[in-house]
């Protein structure tokens, strides 16, 4: 009862989201008895064999020119036909932005079901369970799947990678077979600033209504920077283009589960809620003590954030200099 864990690399580096999901592979493989097999589709060896380390036994590696640069179709393809060739019975994907894109592809090409979003996974008797969250955060689902593979995407920064004491990984290399291309991605334009991504960062700073206006986010970035922090935004933000959609956190923008969430001049919407929700600890600044985001907040302070966020950046910066 093998699992194959898609192994997520850009631009010829293996993303932290692979080693998320290889420990959650190598958990629920103590409970099912099978190995734990990677696949990874890129244009090079990104130095997979390491990957031992993070609990894969074994890993196919395919390369090709098209595994460059993300290709929807040609990703498919690989990843169909490692599953073809494992047969395991559970398969899991980051759930990214290419993992969303890339698991309901594979689904539907091999016509078995797909649990997106998950938060846990647990095992009864040989079969999965999935659990994932609904209607905005507010309540869980739990998912069994009629057939085999069982194919989930986990979110970002929930499941703990693991060490395997320097193992290494037995390289397997994997010959696929391409669909002709329709689409060629020529270029990829990285946005300025090398800015880690939000569904991989461990602390976020978000700015929202209340921060009054673009010009006042820089009380957001310095609050970010001495964090050392990734800036978020919510939904009203975005649409009055304050911030890039990038940056948006929520229903329609990403899902985040950092350790620490500093909500700042945000009331709580529910989309926004769905969005962050599952962050690990949440600390929310608002002048209405109603803003329904204390409701699910560790922390809360009552305040006018054009006093609180000075202060508070100046206390965190004096630690810092102290540390």
């Amino acid at each position: 009862m093998s699992i194959l864990v898609f192994l997520e690399q850009r631009d010829g580096k293996l993303r932290s989201v692979s080693r998320e999901a290889l420990g959650e592979a190598t958990r629920l493989a103590k409970q099912l008895g099978g190995e734990v097999v990677g696949v990874c589709l890129a244009a090079a060896d990104p130095g997979i064999a390491a990957l031992g380390d993070a609990g894969a036994d074994r890993v196919l590696l395919a390369t090709n020119p098209r595994f460059a640069r993300y290709d929807g179709a040609a990703y498919a393809a690989g990843v169909a036909q490692a599953i073809q060739s494992v047969s395991p019975q559970v398969v899991l994907i980051a759930g990214s932005s290419m993992g969303r894109d890339l698991a309901p592809r594979v689904a539907a090409r091999l016509g078995v079901g797909l649990a997106s979003d998950c938060t846990a996974l647990a095992v009864d008797g040989a079969a999965l369970l999935a659990s994932r969250p609904v209607f905005a955060g507010k309540a869980f689902q739990k998912l069994r799947f009629p057939r085999t593979p069982a194919i989930a995407t986990l979110r970002p920064k929930v499941f703990g990678a693991v060490s395997g004491a320097g193992r290494t990984a037995q390289v397997v290399a994997f010959e696929v077979t391409l669909p002709a291309s329709r689409v060629t991605v020529r270029d990829v334009v990285a946005q300025a600033g090398g800015k880690v991504d939000l569904t991989e960062s461990e602390i976020i700073v978000s700015g929202g209504r209340g921060v009054k206006g673009p010009e006042h986010f820089k009380l957001i970035e310095d609050l970010a920077e001495a964090l050392g922090a990734t800036v978020g935004a919510s939904r009203a933000v975005v649409d009055a283009g304050w911030r890039p959609h990038s940056e948006q956190v929520g229903q329609t923008g990403k899902t985040v589960s950092p350790k620490l969430y500093v909500a700042v001049g945000i009331s709580g919407a529910i989309q926004h809620l769905a969005g962050m929700s599952s962050s690990r600890c949440i600390v929310a600044i608002n002048k209405d003590p109603e803003a329904p985001i204390f409701k699910i907040a560790d922390y809360g302070l009552v305040g006018d954030l054009f006093e609180v966020v000075p202060a508070l950046t100046e206390a965190v910066r004096k630690i810092n200099a102290h540390a």
